[in-house]
C-alpha cells in the first residue's frame, strides 16, 4: 500500500530541476518530554490490548493543542485529581469486560499469573516487565484471589492496576541517561508505533526491539517499512492530519441555525471524513503529491455535503466520489468544508480566522500578536459597505491593526465566495463578491486559481516537513534541529512530495533516533 510510494523515491517532479541532497546533518534535540497517551491513542491501545468489543470510556482527561498538535501537547499535559478517577474508573471497566469476554487471557488458576502478568505487562507498558514488577502484580492478584475466593475478580484489578499505570498512560522515550543520546529499541517501537500507527507496538515489533534489531540502520528500516505497509498506517495517517488541521474541532462545530440553515450537528463529522478520504486516497493509495491536496478537482461527499456543495449525491449512504469543475468555484482543501467552516465564526465567515489558517498552519509564518486593547469588531453591513471587503478595510487603515490583518485578511477575502459553512455565493447583500487577492506577490482573481497559489507556495513543503516531525517526536523543534528539517525538507522536494517517503525519511534520522538533554536549571 504505502510502499507503492517508497519504490518511487527518484521519480522526477515537476517542482524545477533535480535536487540532490547530502548526507543527513547532525542534530542536537530539544529536551524530551513525558507524553501521555491522547485520547485516540488510549483508544487504539485498549483495542489491540483487549480485542474490538469492549466499550470505550467516553470521559478521560481533555487533550491539551499545541500549535495544534494534541501529540504534541501531550508532553505538557498533566492528570487532575478527577482525571485519576477516570482512568481509574475506566481501566476497571476495561478490565471487567475483557475478563467477561474472555479475550484477556486463557490464566485461569493463581499457578500461571506470572506468564500472565508478563505478558499482558509486556504489550500494555511497552517493554519487558522487570522481575520485582512481575512479582507485586502477581502477588496482588493472588492475594486478591485469596481473599475474594475468585479467580477473575483478581484479573480484573490485576489488569486494572497495569492500564492506569503510568507506565501505560505516559510514553517515556528519553534515552539512557539526562544527557540525551540514542532511544532504547523498545522507546523507539513505541515512537514508531505511534508515528505510524498511532497505536501500540504489536508482538513483531516489540520482539525486534527485544532482539535488538532497532538499534541497527537495517533492522529499524525493515520494520518501518512493514508498519507501513499495513492497513494501520491508513488510521495513522488519518490522525495525522485530523491533528495538523484540527479536524478534531468539528464534533463541536458551532452555527446559528437561524443565519445557516443548512447547518446541523452531522456536518462536522461529514466534512471531516470528506477531507481524510482525499488525503488517504490521493496520499496514500495513489502515491500523489501532497501539494495537490490543495487544487484536486476531485473530493468525496455524502449526502448530506452534496445538497451543501449543490452537486449530484454520488451514493445513498456514506461518501462517494465527486469531480469540480471550474465553474463550481471550489477545489482542493481549501474548497472543503472542514476549513471553511471550522474558521468562521457563528454567525458568518471569517477571512481573518481563515488567514491565520493558512499562514500560520499551512505555510508556518509567524504572526505578531495583536494588542491587548484592539477593537475587533467588524462594522454591520450597510449601504456604503455591503460586502465583507468592505467592511474589513477597517482593520487595514488602523495600524493597531494592521500589522496583523494586512497578513491575513487579504488572504482569508480569497474566499470570500464561500459563506460560515462552505456554501457558494457569489453576491453578499446584493453586491458582486469580489474574491481577488495576493499571498505573497503571487495574485489571483478567483477561489479556484487562490487553490494553485497556495499549491505552488514555496513553504508549503518545507511547513508540513517541519510539522509532520514535530508530530513524529511529540514536541516543538528546537533550533539544533534546523538543519536536519532543512535537509528533510529536500528530500520531501526530491521525492516528488511523497508523504510515506518523508514519513520515513523521518523514522530514519537521527532526530528520531536519538533524545535531547533535561534542561536543568
Amino acid at each position: 500500500m504505502l510502499l507503492l510510494l517508497l519504490a518511487c523515491k527518484d521519480a522526477p517532479t515537476d517542482a524545477g530541476p533535480t535536487l540532490t541532497n547530502g548526507p543527513v546533518p547532525e542534530v542536537t534535540p530539544a529536551a524530551p518530554t513525558l507524553r501521555r497517551l491522547t485520547t485516540s491513542q488510549y483508544h487504539n491501545a485498549i483495542v489491540d490490548l483487549l480485542g474490538p468489543d469492549v466499550l470505550l470510556p467516553t470521559s478521560l482527561e481533555p487533550d491539551i493543542q499545541v500549535e495544534g498538535l494534541l501529540s504534541v501537547g501531550a508532553g505538557v499535559a498533566s492528570v487532575s485529581s478527577w482525571g485519576v478517577e477516570r482512568y481509574e474508573s475506566a481501566a476497571i471497566s476495561l478490565a471487567e469486560q475483557a475478563v467477561e469476554q474472555g479475550t484477556l487471557t486463557d490464566c485461569d488458576s493463581t499457578a500461571c499469573v506470572d506468564d500472565f502478568v508478563a505478558d499482558f505487562g509486556r504489550r500494555a507498558w511497552r517493554r519487558p516487565l522487570t522481575e520485582d514488577e512481575v512479582s507485586t502484580l502477581a502477588e496482588v492478584i493472588d492475594w486478591i484471589a485469596d481473599d475474594s475466593g475468585d479467580f477473575e475478580t483478581s484479573l480484573v484489578y490485576g489488569t486494572a492496576a497495569m492500564l492506569q499505570s503510568p507506565h501505560f498512560l505516559y510514553r517515556k522515550e528519553h534515552g539512557s541517561s539526562d544527557q540525551g543520546g540514542p532511544l532504547s529499541d523498545f522507546e523507539l517501537a513505541t515512537r514508531l508505533s505511534f508515528f505510524v500507527w498511532n497505536t501500540t507496538p504489536d508482538e513483531e515489533l516489540l520482539d525486534a526491539a527485544e532482539a535488538g534489531e532497532l538499534s541497527t540502520d537495517a533492522g529499524l528500516e525493515e520494520q518501518a517499512r512493514r508498519l507501513m505497509e499495513d492497513e494501520r498506517a491508513v488510521d495513522g495517517v488519518r490522525n495525522l492530519f485530523t491533528e495538523l488541521y484540527t479536524l478534531y474541532a468539528l464534533d463541536d462545530l458551532d452555527k446559528d441555525p437561524l443565519v445557516f440553515t443548512h447547518a446541523s450537528a452531522d456536518l462536522g463529522p461529514a466534512a471531516r471524513e470528506e477531507t481524510l478520504l482525499l488525503v488517504e486516497n490521493l496520499l496514500l493509495h495513489e502515491g500523489g503529491d501532497f501539494r495537490d491536496l490543495f487544487t484536486s478537482e476531485r473530493s468525496y461527499v455524502d449526502r448530506r455535503l452534496a445538497s451543501l456543495y449543490r452537486v449530484g449525491a454520488p451514493s445513498e449512504e456514506g461518501h462517494g466520489e465527486v469531480w469540480f469543475e471550474r465553474s463550481d468555484g471550489r477545489r482542493g482543501l481549501l474548497g472543503h468544508a472542514s476549513v471553511l467552516a471550522q474558521y468562521s465564526h457563528a454567525t458568518g465567515s471569517s477571512p481573518t480566522l481563515r488567514g491565520k489558517f493558512l499562514r500560520t498552519t499551512v505555510l508556518c509564518h509567524t504572526i505578531p500578536p495583536p494588542p491587548g486593547d484592539v477593537d475587533t469588531t467588524i462594522p454591520e453591513a450597510d449601504n456604503s459597505s455591503p460586502t465583507m471587503r468592505d467592511r474589513i478595510a477597517i482593520h487595514l487603515e488602523d495600524p493597531a491593526c494592521a500589522s496583523c490583518h494586512s497578513l491575513l485578511d487579504p488572504i482569508g477575502l480569497g474566499l470570500e465566495n464561500f459563506d460560515g459553512i462552505g456554501r457558494w455565493r457569489d453576491t453578499e447583500n446584493g453586491e458582486t463578491i469580489d474574491a481577488s487577492g495576493d499571498l505573497d506577490g503571487a495574485a489571483w482573481e478567483t477561489p479556484w486559481e487562490m487553490a494553485a497559489t497556495v499549491r505552488n507556495h514555496p513553504d508549503l513543503g518545507p511547513c508540513f516537513t517541519t510539522r509532520l516531525y514535530d508530530y513524529a517526536v511529540g514536541r516543538p523543534s528546537g533550533e539544533g534541529e534546523e538543519d536536519l528539517e532543512d535537509w528533510l525538507a529536500v528530500e520531501f522536494e526530491i521525492s516528488g512530495y511523497a508523504v510515506p517517503d518523508l514519513m520515513l525519511s523521518t523514522v530514519m534520522s537521527p532526530g528520531f533516533r536519538n533524545a535531547g538533554a533535561f534542561d536543568v536549571e
